[in-house]
């Protein structure tokens, strides 16, 4: 009868007919055309375009206007003749708005209105010119540091006064402790550098008194001085990634062992602990309702109801009335039955789960390259990673700097001279020219946008944006049809490991690129087309978001939502549908739909190994991770001492980086190894229900399945005794 009943579901015409016998069927097909031939042609116009792209904006690109700093004239310090000065320093940083918009407009490559210069090293003390040096016959020479001067003026043999020099902004009037943030000489941040009683006391900006002087100070710099040394954060965590890289290495090292031995030691182990997980979820229910059911006798005496509580933030309040754990009593009442009943109905399809994971740790063992497949994974995704950074860097520094006649002295009525607009060279630019305006200087305004290049860079960094993610999603494609196609060569393989072919992973991994890639291609597309979708939606979303209103925010929110769960499906379709393709050989739409079809035609069992399988492989992920996160913190913290080694916990700033490292290696690791076996289940499964369709178990259509796995469907589908 239970033969019956399921040849009944899978001859259900509303998912397609099942697959048909074929004697000559023994596996992936070898025989096979070049499939979706336009998507692949297309693919590759992309991708010639994207190295046109590239090309073009390594041409017009020039970095060195994000990596370096600049002065005032637009040169470069850090590099060329200012090699030996790579920090820039701002005259008055007062007249920034705070220091924090200083660091992003010389990112963005926009200027403070002060004077910069590139300087060695960032000022360490505070000073402010002496009112000495405004007495007749006094040296300038005597009261300013050259180093601090604009390159192009000599302190020795000036002939203009201090006033002179303060006014053209040739030398700075004031500066105070600053420190070296991404090259730019930023106010020193923690310590007491800024504490009252180490400010000098003839220490006062023009106008201003001692406080005035110091709460001016504050204003301009508080975002920073409210922070942290980002630099010297930065040289402690790479002081202690120094000390201690050989044993994160070692931890990671770890991580794979015990992801690896995890991963193969389930062939034996995973009835056991399914059985066990499964019963632990159970008895957490069980725990639950319990203490629910206590809490909720221990409130017999409370009147206190919803009615008196109302709306509060404060959620202890909530937990004081009886009705709530009545609430969570009646949720894990029904949670627990329905869990209970899907073990008791489902126990038959818990087992060919059980079974079909064995399997795959048993087809690892016979392929272990497998598992260190996602490495060709990492290294692709690495590559257009890397060349999608490199080009928006270079698109976002194209064209040729452009050049504005500032007066960084508003004051000075005479600058009035100075037309709107005005274009200067940095190079030729004197201030002679403006003779009434000494604080007159050229300065860097933006890039050039002019000519069709310029014009389109913003579209160019869409098509950036657009190429990469289908690049990336190409990738990964590539690898869910090799691995694929690598353990649906061990399933159909009849005597197993005999009958394995040679190098499955390299035969697969060629297969589909000399077949394929098309293929791949037009399922990377689809899935590239929803992700451009859900990015726009977000970029939207953060650009209206102070003029939506709650009718608007609730669309998007809908909308955001809709199309990150259609993302999620089309991945699951994707998925399968490159399984169909790898063992198959036939294009995406066919596939994807025999797949969808398959999958429908055994929905029950696909939701059972779904969620064994998720459940089983995140108590791996907790296990590899969280050991080897905890033997890290034991170690690192010093509370573990291993002998015959010179590592010394309390050299570290901050032990807990050298945690975070391995914990978040570990992570990768038995990511992508646990990616490789969750390819295996699914692909074996795939297999499973295309051997029950195709095949009956008789001498004529042998099953290709292990026994384990015909010794449950035979237990399944034996007959009732009758009495």
């Amino acid at each position: 009868m239970g033969r019956k009943k399921q040849e009944e579901e899978q001859n259900n015409p509303e998912y397609g007919e099942p697959t048909q016998f074929d004697p000559t069927f023994t596996g992936p097909i070898h025989n096979r055309s070049c499939t979706d031939i336009i998507c692949c042609v297309l693919f590759m116009l992309v991708i010639a375009g994207y190295i046109v792209v590239g090309i073009l904006a390594w041409l017009y690109g020039d970095p060195r206007h994000v990596l370096y700093p600049r002065n005032s004239t637009g040169m470069f310090c850090g590099i060329g003749q200012n090699k030996d000065k790579p920090n820039v320093m701002y005259f008055d940083i007062v007249k920034c708005a705070t220091a924090t918009n200083v660091m992003a407009a010389a990112l963005q490559g926009l200027q403070c209105p002060t004077t910069q210069v590139c300087v060695k090293s960032c000022p360490s003390e505070f000073w402010i010119l002496s009112p000495l040096a405004h007495l007749p016959g006094a040296n300038p020479a005597n009261y300013f540091k050259q180093e601090y001067c604009v390159p192009s003026f000599q302190l020795q043999g000036t002939q203009y006064s201090a006033m002179d020099i303060v006014n053209k902004e040739l030398c700075p009037f004031f500066y105070m402790p600053t420190t070296s943030a991404l090259g730019r000489c930023l106010p020193s941040l923690g310590g007491n550098a800024y504490n009252p009683s180490n400010i000098p006391t003839n220490f006062t900006l023009p106008g201003l008194d001692a406080n005035q002087t110091l709460a001016a100070i504050r204003n301009a710099t508080s975002d920073l001085t409210n922070g942290f040394n980002i630099k010297e954060v930065g040289l402690r965590i790479f002081e202690d990634f120094a000390k201690s890289w050989q044993w994160i290495v070692a931890g990671l090292v770890i991580a794979m062992v015990v992801s690896v031995f995890f991963l193969l030691l389930l062939r034996f182990t995973a009835p056991v602990l399914i059985w066990v997980l499964i019963i632990g979820v159970l008895a957490v229910g069980a725990f639950g309702i319990w203490y629910c059911y206590n809490e909720y006798m221990s409130l017999s005496n409370s009147a206190l109801t919803y009615n008196n509580v109302g709306f509060t933030t404060n959620v202890q309040v909530y937990l004081q009335v009886r009705d709530t754990w009545l609430a969570f009593l009646i949720i894990l009442s029904i949670v627990e039955a329905v869990l209970l009943l899907a073990l008791i109905f489902l126990r038959t399809r818990i087992l060919i789960a059980i079974a079909l994971i064995q399997e795959t740790s048993k087809a690892l063992g016979h392929m272990m390259s497998t598992l260190f497949y996602p490495i060709v994974t990492f290294v692709l995704l690495l590559v257009c990673v890397s060349y999608w950074g490199i080009t928006a860097l270079y698109l976002a520094t194209s064209g040729a700097p452009f050049y504005k006649v500032v007066a960084m002295n508003t004051s000075q009525s005479g600058c009035s001279v100075i037309r709107a607009n005005e274009t200067c060279d940095p190079e030729t630019f004197n201030t002679t020219q403006y003779p009434t305006c000494p604080s007159a200087r050229c300065v860097f305004i933006n890039y050039n946008t002019e000519g069709l290049f310029q014009r389109n860079l913003f579209n160019l960094q869409i098509y950036n944006v657009f190429a990469f993610l289908w690049c990336v999603n190409f990738v990964i494609a590539l690898g869910h049809c090799t691995l694929a196609g690598t353990f649906a060569s061990y399933y159909w393989a009849f005597s197993k490991p005999a009958d394995i072919p040679t190098f499955p992973l390299i035969q697969s991994f060629m297969r589909a690129l000399r077949y394929h890639v098309g293929s791949l291609a037009f399922g990377a597309l689809i899935l590239t087309l929803v992700q451009i979708v859900r990015i726009i939606l977000e970029y939207l979303d953060h650009k209206f978001k102070e003029a939506q209103n709650p009718c608007t925010r609730f669309i998007m929110c809908c909308l955001k939502c809709c199309f990150y769960c259609l993302e999620k499906f089309i991945k699951f379709i994707n998925r399968n549908a490159y399984i169909m393709i790898a063992i198959y050989g036939k294009n995406f739409c066919v596939s994807a739909k025999n797949a969808f079809s398959l999958l429908m035609r055994n929905i029950i069992r696909v939701v059972v190994l779904d969620k064994v399988t998720d459940l089983l492989l995140f108590f791996g992920k907790l296990l590899v991770v969280g050991g080897v996160g905890v033997l890290a913190f034991f170690f690192f913290s010093g509370r573990i001492q291993t002998p015959g080694t010179t590592f010394e916990t309390a050299a570290l700033n901050y032990y807990w980086m050298p945690i975070i490292t391995v914990v978040f290696g570990a992570y990768l690791i038995a990511h992508g190894f646990f990616s490789v076996y969750n390819m295996g289940v699914d692909t074996l499964f795939l297999c499973f229900l295309e051997d029950l369709e195709r095949n009956d178990g008789s001498p004529q259509k042998p099953y290709f399945m292990s026994k384990n796995l015909m010794k449950i469907l035979n237990k399944k589908n034996k007959p009732a005794k009758t009495g």
